[in-house]
C-alpha cells in the first residue's frame, strides 16, 4: 500500500472559531470536526509565530523563523535551506502544493512561479489565481468584501473563489496519484480577508455572534506596543456591548470560515475515496484577535486567540479515532512528523520532533514546553507595527513572553485562561517563571538565534549575569544531503559535534 499524506493549511483560524475546539457546532465546521472525531485533536498546539510568512516558513523548513530568515511577511527563507517538498521529492515521492505560499519574498499573492520541490502542474498561488480570472473587473471583485446582496448582484459562485479552485486541483492530484506515494499541501487562503464566499454561506451568518469575554482588557499591565495597537484599531472592532457582555459580529469572516470547511470536506471526500489510509494533517498558520484584549487582527502579542491553533492528525491505521492530546506541540514538529511517516530520518538540523509516538499514546508528551516568537509583521510597511522582538515558552499551563524592548508577560492559563492578569512580578510564580526564562535563553542559543544576547536575561524581574563576549561556538547541525559539514575556523577540520568551547 502506498504511503500518502495531505496537509491542510488554513489562513487565519484560531481554535475559538472551530466547532470541535470551541464546543460550538453553530460555527459550521463539520468537516474539521469530523477529522478530529476520526483522528487526534491536539488541544495545546502553537504556531511558531503569529504571522503568515514566519509561521509558514517554520512549517516548511522545520526551523524557527529566526533561524530560517523569515522575520516578517514578504521575506523568503535562506536559499540554502531545503523545504519539506524538496526533501520528499528528492527521496522519490510525488509532491504537490496548491494554494497560498507566501514564502517567495514578493507580495501577498506570490510571484506565480513554482519553487523547487513541488509539481509545477498543480502549483496555484495567489498570483496564479488572479491571472486565472477573465478580466480586471473579476480581479477587482475578488478583492472586495461581499455581503449577500453583492454576491447575488455579481453572480459570485463557489467556482469563482480561490478556495474552490484550490480544492479542485487537490482532488485531481489525489486521484491522479492514488496508487503512488505522495505528499500534498492544500493551502486555502480563506477565511482570510476579503472573506469571499458564495451562498448559502454568506447569508447563514448574518446574525451570528460570539461572546468576547476579555474585550475590555485595559492592557494597563501589558506591553506598551499592545496599548498602541489597541488605540490604532479601536474604531475597527466589530463589537457590540449588550447585557453587560461584549459580542463579536463578523458575518463575513464566519461565513467564509464555514465555506472554507466546506471546501476542505470536498478534498477529504477524495482522500476517503482514493487514499483512505493517508496521514491527514489539519492546521492553520495563526488565529486572529477579533476584539479580544481590545485588539484586532494579529501582531506583537502571543495571546491564545492568535497563537493557539487547530492541529489535527488522522490516519486510520495508526491513530485512534476521537483521541485528544493535552500536551504542548508546535508547528515546528510538522516537518519531522511527515518525514518520519515516510520513513525518512529527520536530519539534526531540524528543530522539532516527530509526533508519531504521541499519536500512538495521547498521554505521551513529546515536549515539556514549546516556543513562540515574534519579530515584526512585515518589511514593506509599519501598518501593523514595527520591530517588536518577542521570545516565549509555554508548557501547556504557564506562558512566559519576553518582550525585549517592552514589558514582559507571564500567564497561568489554568487560573487565568483569558490572559487578563499579567503575573510577571507575582512572587507566587517566580519559580516557574524563572524556569521558563532559563528555557527560552537555552533555546535561543541552541537554535543559533541571531538576536540572542545577554539583554534577554537582564529583565526588570530577574537578572541572569552573562557577558555578551565569549561562550561556546555552535556550528550548523548536520544535513549532509544538502550541504557539507561546517569546518572549524581555527584548524579547518569538519565538525563532529554541535557545541565547541571557545574563549
Amino acid at each position: 500500500m502506498p504511503k500518502q499524506s495531505v496537509l491542510f493549511l488554513i489562513d487565519t483560524q484560531g481554535t475559538f472559531t472551530v466547532g470541535c475546539y470551541a464546543g460550538n457546532p453553530s460555527l459550521g465546521t463539520p468537516n474539521i470536526d469530523r477529522l478530529a472525531g476520526e483522528g487526534m485533536r491536539f488541544d495545546r498546539a502553537y504556531t511558531c509565530a503569529p504571522v503568515c510568512g514566519p509561521a509558514r516558513s517554520a512549517i516548511f523548513t522545520g526551523l524557527y523563523p529566526h533561524t530560517n530568515g523569515v522575520l516578517g511577511n514578504d521575506m523568503a527563507p535562506h536559499s540554502d535551506l531545503p523545504t519539506l517538498g524538496q526533501r520528499l521529492q528528492g527521496a522519490g515521492f510525488k509532491t504537490g502544493y496548491i494554494g497560498k505560499w507566501h514564502l517567495d519574498g514578493s507580495d501577498y499573492f506570490g510571484d506565480g512561479r513554482c519553487p523547487p520541490g513541488w509539481d509545477p502542474d498543480y502549483w496555484f498561488d495567489g498570483r496564479n489565481y488572479l491571472e486565472s480570472l477573465p478580466d480586471e473587473q473579476a480581479r477587482l471583485l475578488s478583492r472586495e468584501v461581499h455581503d449577500s446582496e453583492s454576491v447575488e448582484k455579481h453572480g459570485i459562485t463557489a467556482e469563482f473563489t480561490h478556495a474552490h479552485r484550490t480544492a479542485e486541483k487537490a482532488r485531481a492530484f489525489i486521484e491522479a496519484h492514488r496508487d503512488e506515494d505522495f505528499f500534498l499541501v492544500v493551502s486555502i487562503d480563506e477565511p482570510h480577508h476579503p472573506f469571499i464566499c458564495p451562498e448559502p454561506f454568506v447569508s447563514a451568518f448574518e446574525d451570528f455572534e460570539l461572546e468576547v469575554p476579555n474585550a475590555e482588557d485595559d492592557l494597563s499591565t501589558k506591553p506598551r506596543v499592545q496599548q498602541e495597537w489597541a488605540r490604532h484599531v479601536g474604531g475597527r472592532r466589530s463589537l457590540e456591548k449588550r447585557g453587560g457582555k461584549q459580542w463579536l459580529k463578523h458575518p463575513r469572516y464566519f461565513a467564509c470560515n464555514s465555506y472554507s470547511d466546506h471546501e476542505v470536506g470536498r478534498v477529504v471526500a477524495a482522500i476517503d475515496e482514493y487514499a483512505p489510509d493517508a496521514l491527514v494533517a489539519y492546521t492553520a498558520d495563526h488565529g486572529d484577535t477579533f476584539g479580544h484584549h481590545g485588539l484586532d487582527s494579529k501582531g506583537p502579542a502571543l495571546y491564545e486567540e492568535i497563537a493557539n491553533i487547530p492541529f489535527i492528525l488522522r490516519c486510520p491505521s495508526k491513530i485512534k479515532a476521537g483521541s485528544v492530546s493535552p500536551h504542548p506541540i508546535s508547528h515546528i514538529d510538522l516537518a519531522p512528523t511527515v518525514l518520519d511517516f515516510f520513513g525518512i530520518a529527520p536530519p539534526p538540523l531540524l528543530h522539532g520532533k516527530s509526533l508519531l509516538e504521541q499519536c500512538h499514546d495521547p498521554q505521551h508528551a513529546t515536549h515539556e514546553h514549546v516556543f513562540v516568537e515574534f519579530n515584526r509583521f512585515e518589511i514593506d510597511h509599519d501598518g501593523f507595527g514595527g520591530f517588536a522582538p518577542i521570545r516565549a515558552a509555554c508548557d501547556g499551563r504557564y506562558k512566559l513572553a519576553i518582550n525585549l524592548i517592552d514589558t514582559d508577560e507571564f500567564y497561568d492559563l489554568e487560573k487565568d485562561p483569558l490572559e487578563l492578569h499579567n503575573a510577571i512580578d507575582d512572587p507566587d510564580y517566580a519559580e516557574v517563571r524563572d524556569r521558563l526564562h532559563d528555557e527560552v535563553i537555552a533555546w535561543m542559543g541552541e537554535t543559533r538565534d541571531p538576536l540572542r544576547g545577554p539583554h534577554w536575561g537582564r529583565r526588570a524581574w530577574r537578572t541572569i549575569e552573562k557577558s555578551s563576549w565569549g561562550g561556546p561556538t555552535r556550528p550548523r547541525p548536520f544535513d549532509e544531503d544538502y550541504f557539507p559539514k561546517t569546518r572549524l575556523y581555527d584548524d579547518g577540520r569538519e565538525i563532529d559535534r554541535f557545541v565547541y568551547d571557545k574563549i
